[in-house]
């Protein structure tokens, strides 16, 4: 076989495994490499009075609650800039995982536990961040 029909393949592979997303993934370990060194710093920021995410030079903090199956705080697209260190922290009344895709990160929330997750905001673009099991979205970030 030649090199171009080599090739081919193994980029169609590659094409598929990039739009596959969320679909394909499954991670047992709860939380990224990353993300578990991540979770760990401190951050302090705040939100404003309408309600919105607030940057500070430490980073941004996105709250988001989930109860009954309804979504508040930080819903809806929510802009950050790119190079600014993120955490989201959510509280739910049902157990289930965190799921930031496109950055691949995970981490466990339980109604006795509210999941905090830092990451710093490098890839731009939109991404979901939802419910893994229950397949809800919480929000959008849209890292500028």
């Amino acid at each position: 076989m030649t090199a171009h029909r080599v090739g081919i393949p193994v980029l169609l592979t590659t094409a598929a495994l990039v739009l596959a997303g969320c679909a394909g993934t499954n991670s047992s370990s709860g939380a990224s490499p990353a993300a578990a060194a991540s979770a760990s710093s401190p951050e302090t920021s705040a939100a404003g009075p309408s309600g919105s995410a607030v940057g500070t030079p430490a980073g941004q903090r996105i709250e988001v609650t989930v109860a009954g199956g309804q979504v508040s705080g930080h819903t809806g697209r929510v802009p950050v800039a790119a190079g600014v260190r993120v955490t989201l922290v959510v509280s739910s009344d049902v157990a289930d995982e965190i799921h930031v895709h496109g950055y691949d990160l995970t981490t466990a929330v339980a109604p006795s536990r509210p999941a905090e997750l830092s990451f710093d905001a490098t890839i731009p673009g939109v991404f979901e961040v939802e419910l893994h099991e229950a397949g809800t979205v919480l929000l959008a970030l849209q890292v500028e």
